[in-house]
C-alpha cells in the first residue's frame, strides 16, 4: 500500500485526486510532526508566561471575545465549543468529499500555526487511514469563521462524540473509540478553535468539484465532436485561423482537440448543404474553451487555499506572534466557487443545445432519431430531461457569494456564503454530467443514421465503446436504464 507523507510541500489537487483514487495512506513526515510540536510548545509556554487576553485560547469566541476564561476551564472551553458548534442539518457529506475534508484538515494543521498538540493530528490521520467517515451535514455553515458546523461534525469523534460511518455502519464516535481501542482526545487550549476554524468544508467540495470538472470537460469535447459529425456539421469554424486572431488559451485548445477528434471522418468531408451551422456547433471553441479557462483559474485559488494554513488566532512561533485575524474567511474561494458554477451551468446549457438540434428531424436525422416516428417517439423526451437538468442549474448557477447574513450578534457582520457556493456547485457537476450523458446517448443514436458513412476513427472508436453498454434505439424501449449506463459510460 502506498504512503503518502503530509509535509510542507506543495500538495496539488491532482495529487489529492491519486491519494483518494489509490487508497493511499497517510503519515506525518518527520518535518511535519516537529512543526506541530514546535508550534504547540510556544503557544503552551506563551499562555504561562503572558496574562494578556488571546482570543479563543483564554477567552470566549466570537462576539464572548472579551470573557476572560479561567485555566482549569481551557480544555472544557474547547470541548464546549465542538459540541455547541456542531448544528448542521439536511443531507450528509457525501463520504468521498469527508474523506477529502480529513486530509485537507490534517495538511493544514500540519504546517505549524495552529496550535494543535501531535496526538489530535495523529488521530485524524487514524481515521483517514482506517476509512472512518464522520457524519457531517451539509446545511450550517456561513463560510465565514471557516466551516465552523460542519468541521465540528467531522471532529466531533475524536472526543468520543458524534458519529462515524465505520465499515458500512453508523455508530457512534463513543463505540468507534471501544472498537478501536482508542481514547478520545484531551483537548488542550486553542485546540477546538484550530479544529473548527478553517475552509477545509468548502475546500473539499471544490477539490471534488474540479476534478469532476476536469473529467466533463474532456469529456464535452468528445461528445460534441461526435454531435457536430451526426449532425453533419462543418469543420471551418475550428481552424487555427479563426482562433489565432482571437487568442484565448481554452478557445485554441478546444479548436485544436475539436480538429484532432474529427480527423479522418468520411461525414466531415462529405459535400454540404448548408453554409453555417447553428451556435451550439459552431460556438463550441468559445464556450467549452472559456469553461476551459474557468477551470483553470478556479484551480489556481483552490491550489492555494488547500496549500494554507486557515484557522484562527494564526500562531507564529518564528516571529513570537499570535494574531487574531481573518484566514479563516471563504470570501477567496467563495467567488471562485460560483464562478464554477455558471461555467460548468453553460457546459451543460450548449450541451442541451445539440441535444435539442439532433431530434429536431432536420439534417437529413428522423424526427426524435427514431426511425419510425409517430407510432414511436423516439428520444423526444431525453431533451425533456435534458432540460430540466439545464433550467435546476441555473437557479443553482445564481451566485451564493453575493449574499451576507450577520451572525454572532453583528461580530461576524460579513460572511461569504461560499459553503453554499460549494453545495450547490455540488448539485450542479451531477447535473452537467447527466446532460452530457444524454447527448452523448442522442449523438450515438444519430451517428447510426449516418451509415454507410463513418465519422473519424477517433468517434468511432468512442461510438464503439459505447455500443457495448447502450444498444441502438430501434423502437421505444424503456429509456432511463440506457440513461443511467450513458452516466456510469461517463464515469468509466
Amino acid at each position: 500500500m502506498t504512503t503518502h507523507y503530509i509535509s510542507a510541500e506543495h500538495l496539488s489537487i491532482e495529487r489529492i485526486g491519486e491519494i483518494i483514487k489509490n487508497g493511499e495512506k497517510l503519515e506525518l513526515s518527520d518535518d511535519a510532526k516537529q512543526r506541530i510540536r514546535r508550534c504547540r510548545n510556544y503557544l503552551d509556554k506563551k499562555i504561562a508566561s503572558n496574562g494578556a487576553p488571546v482570543y479563543g485560547v483564554t477567552t470566549g469566541f466570537g462576539s464572548l471575545c472579551n470573557v476572560s476564561i479561567g485555566k482549569d476551564q481551557l480544555s472544557q472551553l474547547q470541548i464546549n465549543l465542538i459540541k455547541s458548534h456542531a448544528c448542521g442539518v439536511g443531507e450528509r457529506v457525501p463520504n468521498s468529499i469527508v474523506k477529502i475534508m480529513l486530509l485537507l484538515k490534517i495538511q493544514s494543521l500540519s504546517y505549524g500555526y495552529s496550535g494543535c498538540k501531535l496526538d489530535t493530528v495523529q488521530r485524524l490521520v487514524q481515521f483517514f487511514n482506517n476509512d472512518v467517515y464522520p457524519v457531517v451535514y451539509r446545511q450550517g455553515s456561513l463560510g465565514a469563521s471557516g466551516d465552523l458546523v460542519p468541521l465540528a461534525h467531522l471532529c466531533l469523534p475524536l472526543i468520543g462524540m458524534g458519529e462515524v460511518e465505520y465499515q458500512g455502519k453508523v455508530i457512534s464516535g463513543e463505540e468507534l473509540c471501544r472498537k478501536k481501542r482508542w481514547k478520545p482526545i484531551e483537548l488542550a487550549s486553542k485546540e477546538g478553535l484550530a479544529l473548527l476554524n478553517g475552509t477545509q468544508n468548502m475546500s473539499a467540495f471544490a477539490v471534488w468539484s474540479l476534478l469532476e470538472a476536469q473529467r466533463l470537460s474532456d469529456w464535452a469535447d468528445k461528445i460534441a465532436a461526435m454531435s457536430l459529425d451526426a449532425f453533419d456539421g462543418r469543420i471551418e469554424p475550428f481552424m487555427h485561423a479563426v482562433h489565432a486572431v482571437r487568442p484565448h488559451l481554452g478557445q485554441i485548445e478546444t479548436a485544436k482537440r475539436m480538429r484532432e477528434m474529427l480527423e479522418g471522418s468520411q461525414i466531415l468531408n462529405n459535400i454540404k448543404a448548408h453554409v453555417q451551422d447553428p451556435y451550439s456547433f459552431r460556438c463550441v471553441p468559445q464556450v467549452h474553451g472559456a469553461v476551459k479557462d474557468t477551470i483553470r483559474y478556479v484551480r489556481s485559488v483552490i491550489d492555494i487555499e488547500i496549500n494554507s494554513a486557515t484557522d484562527n488566532p494564526t500562531v507564529c512561533p518564528d516571529d513570537d506572534l499570535i494574531i487574531s485575524a481573518g484566514n479563516f474567511h471563504g470570501e477567496p474561494i467563495a467567488l471562485p466557487i460560483d464562478f464554477l458554477s455558471i461555467a460548468m451551468s453553460e457546459l451543460a446549457d450548449i450541451s442541451e443545445r445539440r441535444i435539442y438540434r439532433l431530434v429536431s428531424g432536420t439534417r437529413g436525422l428522423p424526427s426524435f432519431l427514431v426511425a419510425n416516428p409517430g407510432v414511436n417517439s423516439g428520444f423526444m423526451i431525453t431533451q425533456y430531461t435534458a432540460a430540466s437538468c439545464v433550467s435546476l442549474n441555473k437557479s443553482l448557477a445564481m451566485p451564493s457569494s453575493v449574499d451576507s447574513i450577520p451572525s454572532c450578534q453583528d461580530q461576524e457582520d460579513l460572511v461569504s456564503m461560499g459553503a453554499n457556493a460549494a453545495i450547490k456547485l455540488y448539485k450542479v457537476i451531477y447535473n452537467t454530467e447527466r446532460v452530457l450523458a444524454i447527448e452523448l446517448f442522442n449523438a450515438a443514436q444519430a451517428l447510426d443514421f449516418r451509415l454507410p458513412l463513418k465519422s473519424s476513427p477517433a468517434i468511432c472508436q468512442i461510438h464503439d465503446d459505447f455500443r457495448r453498454v447502450v444498444p441502438f434505439i430501434l423502437n421505444d424501449e424503456l429509456m432511463y436504464p440506457h440513461i443511467e449506463q450513458a452516466i456510469q459510460f461517463l464515469r468509466r
